[in-house]
């Protein structure tokens, strides 16, 4: 009996990855310039939104294990810090100010 095998088309990856997405709210507080420029220049990568040091992510357990990792090694862990907070995308948010809405649409980061 021939075995069965499955095959996900490569355009419908990212549709499965989105599903798999949670929001996340990543900030940080990073005393070296170089240190918090390389920090920030690695998190532009994944973020939808927020400001400063504060970003919207919506990521797969694979990219936050990633994130992890990669923050682990960019910060000095005895001066540095950063908070990773897992975010429920259902809940109403409370903007004030010159807040936007974090974007909650299907998207694909390539």
């Amino acid at each position: 009996m021939p075995s069965l095998t499955c095959y996900i088309a490569p355009a419908m990856l990212h549709i499965m990855s989105d599903a798999a997405r949670t929001l996340f709210l990543i900030c940080y507080d990073v005393s070296s310039p170089k240190r918090l420029y390389r920090v920030r220049k690695y998190l532009l990568g994944f973020k939808v939104g927020g400001q400063k040091s504060f970003f919207e992510c919506w990521l797969t357990p694979s990219e936050l294990r990633e994130v992890r990792n990669t923050l682990a090694i960019l910060l000095n862990l005895g001066e540095d810090r950063a908070h990773i907070f897992q975010l429920d995308a259902r809940m109403k948010c409370d903007l004030l100010g010159r807040a936007t809405r974090p974007v909650s649409t299907m998207f694909l980061i390539v």
